[in-house]
């Protein structure tokens, strides 16, 4: 208390002077922020085609689609469940989807990340439909392989949010959608760090990222991007949200 320090310190002029050159209020919004302004969903598929899923011509491999018998794989099931309740949030029902983790035709080089629909220039598939029919025709014509990295479709999908964010901060506009990325793997990545790098970055954009263990692989490494027992860090970079 300034008041009691002067009569007690005949001396006393004050404590110091603190001046502000800059103060800056950041608001971190919530999933239920964006959704309740009117964002719409953009639901994003990633899924995983590395060799760990086993030869998907054989029926103990994840990939595995039974002929002519109507039931889904792991990862059908997965893209069903999760896709069916997002498509009914999204007006346009067009939805990127991308593999990552296998060779590729017509040169079968190794891609990090590919097109689900094999051939499109697009990545676009109409409803979940589309992308079930896109994921069966791809198993098709892939060759498996590896590493299980997810960094780089997190990254693109973090890039597109990024370019919206920037085009509504600079023309004072608001934010009209919310990317979700549905990432389904069959093991642990082999990317840890990028992969956490990439969802820090994403944290202070308008996305979500949902990962989806497929198979009975031991995920306690993946608890770690949950974030339950606190925010995400990475090279002294913290997680927003």
């Amino acid at each position: 208390d300034e008041a009691k320090i002067k009569k007690k310190k005949k001396n006393y002029r004050n404590s110091g002077v603190l001046h502000l050159q800059l103060l800056k209020v950041t608001r971190n919004f919530s999933f239920f922020d964006y959704i309740s302004r009117g964002c719409e969903l953009n639901f994003v598929v990633g899924v995983d085609f590395t060799g760990s899923n086993g030869d998907p011509n054989k029926p103990n491999s994840l990939h595995y689609i039974a002929p002519a018998s109507g039931i889904m794989n792991e990862y059908q099931r997965a893209l069903w469940a999760v896709g069916s309740i997002c498509e009914q949030y999204d007006t346009d029902k067009m939805f990127p989807a991308f593999g990552f983790g296998a060779k590729t035709p017509p040169t079968y080089q190794f891609s990090s990340i590919f097109n689900l629909s094999i051939g499109s220039p697009r990545p676009e598939c109409q409803g979940v439909g589309g992308i079930l029919a896109a994921y069966q025709s791809a198993i098709k014509q892939v060759q498996l392989w590896g590493p299980t990295n997810a960094a780089p479709i997190i990254n693109a999908v973090v890039g597109v949010a990024e370019a919206e964010h920037n085009r509504i901060v600079s023309q004072k506009l608001p934010c009209t959608s919310y990317q979700i990325l549905l990432l389904l793997t069959d093991g642990i990545l082999t990317d840890m760090e990028q992969t956490k790098q990439a969802i820090i970055r994403g944290s202070y954009l308008p996305m979500s990222v949902i990962i989806v263990g497929v198979g009975n692989a031991d995920f306690k490494d993946m608890e770690a991007l949950d974030a339950d027992d606190g925010l995400l860090m990475s090279q002294g970079r913290k997680a927003m949200r």
